[in-house]
């Protein structure tokens, strides 16, 4: 279901448990590059606007720096004796598109998000990189209507459980196929690229990953996410734990 921008506004505030001062950053943030209108013909060539002016990309880039650091903050807390070898895979994890992508989910971000129809009908709104994106881009505008407070709340509020059942430092689910497959006498796994479709800045990737007679398939916005996807579907079919 997509809500139109004002119904969008009212379920984002709620969702993240905060009223904008400013609400032109919340609207921004939920504003795909595609969804920005076009050139407008009464602009100069010199005048005209930067191409992605008005979009969630420049909070994208502010968010995911606020959330490097409230991360940064939080596992400094949460873990007073581990050093940096164990903090960063921890900290990777916890900051990745995929958990990004989740926490939008739990959001309900994908519905709120404005896009334009064109891309609408080549399916962007289901990539996770692109829920994931506008997932730091709430954060930045949190962070630019109310500062570190508002955005470390919902960070925590979210991050929550993720962060209580990482028992030990986390590992990508394709370190946890190799270790599992070379503990096994089998080879190492090799990743096929089964397509690559879509428009150059949302493109979408299809890869597997087979071993024992068992494929794991994913889906992403790049490659790397995508075979990481696979091997997460592949180790479930192996009946391994896959920590979330």
């Amino acid at each position: 279901m997509k809500l139109s921008s004002s119904e969008a506004l009212i379920s984002m505030q709620s969702a993240l448990g905060h009223n904008f001062s400013k609400p032109e950053l919340l609207s921004e943030a939920l504003t795909h590059r595609s969804a920005v209108s076009g050139r407008d013909p009464r602009r100069s060539r010199r005048n005209q606007r930067p191409k992605g002016s008005g979009s969630n990309e420049r909070l994208e880039f502010i968010g995911d720096r606020v959330l490097g650091l409230l991360m940064a903050e939080w596992l400094l807390e949460r873990y007073p004796d581990e050093q940096e070898g164990a903090l960063g895979p921890r900290h990777a994890h916890l900051v990745s598109r995929t958990v990004l992508a989740e926490i939008a989910d739990q959001v309900g971000l994908s519905a709120s998000l404005q896009i334009s129809p064109h891309e609408e009908d080549a399916g962007i709104r289901r990539l996770s990189s692109i829920r994931a994106d506008a997932m730091e881009a709430l954060l930045g505008a949190l962070y630019l209507d109310g500062g570190l407070a508002p955005a470390r709340r919902v960070v925590r509020q979210y991050w929550q459980a993720r962060i209580d059942s990482a028992d030990r430092p986390h590992k990508e689910p394709k370190t946890l196929l190799q270790e599992y497959m070379l503990s096994q006498g089998l080879p190492l796994p090799n990743y096929e690229l089964l397509s690559s479709d879509g428009p150059s800045h949302a493109p979408v990737f299809r890869v597997s990953v087979t071993t024992m007679g068992h494929t794991g398939t994913g889906e992403a916005g790049s490659k790397r996410l995508a075979e990481s996807a696979a091997a997460t579907a592949l180790l479930k079919l192996l009946g391994q734990n896959v920590a979330s």
